[in-house]
């Protein structure tokens, strides 16, 4: 007899289990991020790169601070490939706090994409930069939620539950 609320135990946390798989189960979305941009909205073009102007110059200006989002994303559990502006490291040298962008130079050497181009992470493990010009995946939850930085605005933010070096894939 002992063994029967065992049982019932085991039987009542397998059915909890499977009922609340799909919250931990969830697919990972590889996302683009043309999906940033709301349909009918045309994404900016890649500004040229302003070499010349050497760190005294002032920041460029972002044109678009307040581009439209798709709010349909928020809390979508999302892999996004990009670049990394830090804006803040740990004591250890690693990015804690950064800006990922669609593409190299962004709010450096050029002018930042429109807000619904850059997303605002934190990352408590962080990740060590080894060259601006290295794009990283980005994996975690997102969410439609305006950050504004000295540098920028950005449209969404994320947690990163993982930072990881992108690879091109082989023949590429």
């Amino acid at each position: 007899m002992s063994e029967y609320p065992l049982m019932m135990r085991l039987l009542l946390l397998h059915v909890v289990l499977l009922l609340s798989m799909p919250a931990w189960a969830q697919e990972i979305r590889e996302l683009s991020w043309s999906e940033m941009v709301p349909q009918g909205s045309m994404p900016a073009e890649i500004p040229m790169a302003i070499h010349e102007a050497g760190e005294e110059a002032p920041a460029a200006i972002q044109q678009l601070p307040n581009a439209p989002v798709v709010p349909e994303l928020t809390g979508a559990w999302v892999k996004l490939p990009g670049y990394i502006v830090p804006l803040e490291t740990d004591s250890n040298g690693r990015v804690i706090e950064f800006f990922l962008v669609p593409y190299f130079g962004a709010c450096i050497h050029v002018p930042p994409p429109p807000s619904n181009q850059i997303v605002h992470v934190s990352s408590e493990p962080g990740v060590v930069q080894e060259a601006l010009y290295q794009p990283y995946w980005i994996e975690g939850r997102l969410k439609v939620e305006l950050s504004r930085h000295e540098l920028t605005t950005a449209g969404y933010a994320m947690q990163a539950e993982k930072i990881y070096v992108y690879e091109l894939p082989e023949g590429n």
